[in-house]
């Protein structure tokens, strides 16, 4: 469901995915490359397409370049595989910010944001409010906020590993409907696909 002709022109066209660019330029050895060159060299290095969909992901846009389908233009023998598509892809894109790795992921840095403001404040309490009578209390103040983060750590872990696997599930299913509805004539996938992100023009 990613549409390889717009991640070639994203590529090449779009400051931000430049370090994919120029890890393509390092493979040709040159500066210019085409968008055929670049997608000759992702389906010859499937990291770089690995490398833009994260990318695409950490900046809350979307790897899913196929726009819903129109079930009033369908037969009706089409529409409920094409609504099962529909209620597919808006579970996919809500759930797509789970594909990234929980250690690359926002949230964790948040959460070490948060236990570095703690640990400071600690030592504000301790050291400049000169609370040396009250620093044990103060120290296991932090150590309980250690080990709550590390708990909701691990919580946000299982929730990213559990949503991830429904998300291959349901990318997979809807693969095989779109597949069956295009056997079937009731949709070509060529006009599903969306050629450019709005966020980016």
């Amino acid at each position: 469901m990613i549409n390889l002709k717009r991640v070639a022109n994203e590529i090449k066209s779009v400051g931000l995915y430049d370090l994919v660019l120029q890890d393509v330029q390092r493979i040709f050895g040159r500066n210019r490359v085409s968008e055929e060159e670049i997608l000759d060299a992702i389906s010859k290095h499937p990291q770089l397409l690995e490398d833009y969909m994260q990318t695409t992901v950490e900046y809350n846009l979307s790897n899913i370049h196929i726009r819903d389908i129109n079930i009033d233009d369908l037969k009706d023998e089409c529409k409920s595989k094409a609504k099962v598509v529909n209620e597919n892809l808006a579970l996919l894109r809500e759930l797509e910010k789970y594909t990234l790795d929980f250690e690359q992921s926002a949230t964790l840095v948040i959460i070490f944001s948060i236990e570095f403001f703690v640990l400071f404040s600690v030592q504000y309490f301790i050291v400049l409010l000169n609370l040396k009578d009250w620093q044990w209390w103060i120290y296991g103040l932090f150590a309980s906020s250690v080990a709550v983060a590390y708990w909701y750590g691990k919580k946000q872990s299982r929730l990213y590993a559990k949503n991830k696997k429904i998300y291959d599930e349901k990318y997979v299913q809807t693969q095989q409907l779109l597949n069956e509805l295009e056997k079937e004539g009731c949709i070509t996938k060529e006009e599903l696909l969306i050629d450019e992100c709005e966020e980016h023009v």
